[in-house]
């Protein structure tokens, strides 16, 4: 490259470089420009509720609600009569909630009770009041023990 091209190449970015300077100067005598403000509908349109919603799905019923199906919770009860039955067990757990399931659990071999078992009550809501309620109660002629059923 030529002496005469790296000057000429100097010269032009030495002339953008004033053009640069010369717009930041303009735009710093500019007054600023005034905020503009947009609002949530602005931006999402004429959005539709959630109930709104679902009523077009179920088929325009008139109240729809919002609240998930209840968890169960798994209680164990120990300390069972070995005349004691699943049948029993619903029953004696029947007046503190709904119950999905109640198992006396047997021996795989014999097919004698092994004195446990297990009741699942439909809302998690209803175990504590039932545990503190029947923990050391007596079923069958013996005083059992009911807890929360944990994972083995």
């Amino acid at each position: 490259m030529s002496t005469f091209e790296k000057r000429a190449r100097e010269d032009k970015l030495a002339q953008k470089a004033r053009a640069k300077q010369q717009k930041r100067a303009e735009r710093r005598g500019m007054p600023a420009a005034a905020p503009q403000i947009v609002s949530a509908a602005d931006i999402n349109g004429n959005l539709r509720s959630i109930e709104e919603v679902m009523r077009s799905i179920s088929g325009g019923e008139g109240h729809v609600s919002r609240a998930a199906a209840p968890l169960p919770m798994k209680l164990f009860v120990g300390s069972l009569s070995s005349a004691t039955t699943s049948a029993s067990l619903r029953a004696h757990f029947a007046s503190h909630g709904a119950i999905a399931e109640a198992v006396v659990i047997v021996d795989r071999n014999s097919g004698e009770s092994r004195n446990f078992g297990f009741v699942t009550m439909v809302d998690r809501k209803e175990g504590p009041p039932a545990i503190s309620a029947l923990h050391g109660s007596e079923l069958d002629g013996h005083r059992i023990v009911v807890n929360v059923a944990t994972e083995r």
